[in-house]
């Protein structure tokens, strides 16, 4: 049996023990516990040149994504704000090779300062996360709550594809290696419909008939991989079928109606008729 026990609510700001240092060596030994997926730790108290100190740095591996953390104990502040985003800017300029995300974490983030970072939300990545202390008999249960969720850029299958760039944008942001990658799943994809093309839009390369966007399977290019996101109704049996490809699946993403995974360029050939068959199901299932 189950018994109820009612929780009292404390703020670290104001506990003589409990301070910054200590809720952050919590998340040094299980980052997990921010809610923000199967993170491991870059680094803590990292120098950013003429700025101070960023609290951590968090990283998804497989997703190739990096997450700067500003901690704050007590309400958030425009001080807190403004140093997050300038450290999520220092790092994505630094290594453009992944995604970068700033997260903001504070005990109370206020509607007024959830309004302000919601207005940044459209052109930067930012998650705020509230974090509730609270105490049960002698122990302490850290709760913390994303209370913000970054803006991720979606894709229309039928009307516009948004801003359109090139392939020489695409090459900086990810890598010659990566478009070949992707230029032999384009040669796959035309055995079953030779119309389409590459259409390098700025933040997913899509698919195009003509005129006509096709996007049932889409790419982001990497420095060492690309991202395909191939979009299907019945994901599991495909998934387990990649798996077993030794093919890694990026469950750190947001993956809305599609199969998300990595493509390093050795393994295009060895697993051509997968990919293919996985291709032409995304087709066919568009087609209906």
């Amino acid at each position: 049996m189950l018994n109820y026990v009612k929780a009292e609510k404390i703020w670290l700001k104001n506990h003589p023990e409990l301070n910054e240092v200590w809720l952050r060596e919590r998340i040094v030994e299980d980052p997990q516990i921010l809610g923000l997926g199967d993170l491991e730790i870059k680094d803590v108290e990292r120098s950013q040149p003429s700025a101070g100190r960023l609290d951590l740095l968090l990283q998804d591996s497989e997703a190739g994504k990096r997450y700067e953390v500003e901690l704050m104990l007590g309400a958030v502040n425009e001080s807190h704000i403004i140093r997050c985003i300038e450290y999520w800017d220092i790092e994505r300029k630094r290594y453009p090779q992944y995604d970068h995300a700033a997260v903001l974490v504070a005990e109370d983030v206020t509607t007024r300062f959830l309004n302000v970072i919601g207005l940044f939300n459209n052109s930067i990545p930012m998650i705020a996360v509230q974090l509730n202390a609270l105490k049960v008999d002698d122990k302490i249960i850290l709760d913390f709550i994303k209370v913000l969720d970054e803006v991720i850029p979606g894709e229309d299958d039928e009307d516009g594809d948004g801003e359109v760039v090139d392939r020489d944008y695409w090459e900086k942001k990810g890598s010659k290696e990566s478009l070949q990658i992707a230029d032999s799943c384009l040669e796959m994809i035309r055995e079953f419909n030779q119309s389409l093309s590459l259409k390098y839009n700025k933040y997913y390369i899509g698919l195009a008939d003509k005129s006509r966007a096709r996007n049932f399977v889409i790419f982001r290019a990497k420095k060492h991989f690309l991202r395909v996101e191939a979009k299907i109704s019945e994901q599991q049996p495909w998934i387990e079928r990649l798996e077993e490809a030794d093919l890694v699946i990026l469950t750190g993403v947001k993956k809305r109606r599609r199969i998300i995974f990595r493509l390093e360029k050795d393994k295009v050939q060895k697993h051509r008729e997968l990919l293919k068959e996985l291709f032409g199901a995304c087709y066919q299932e568009q087609q209906e």
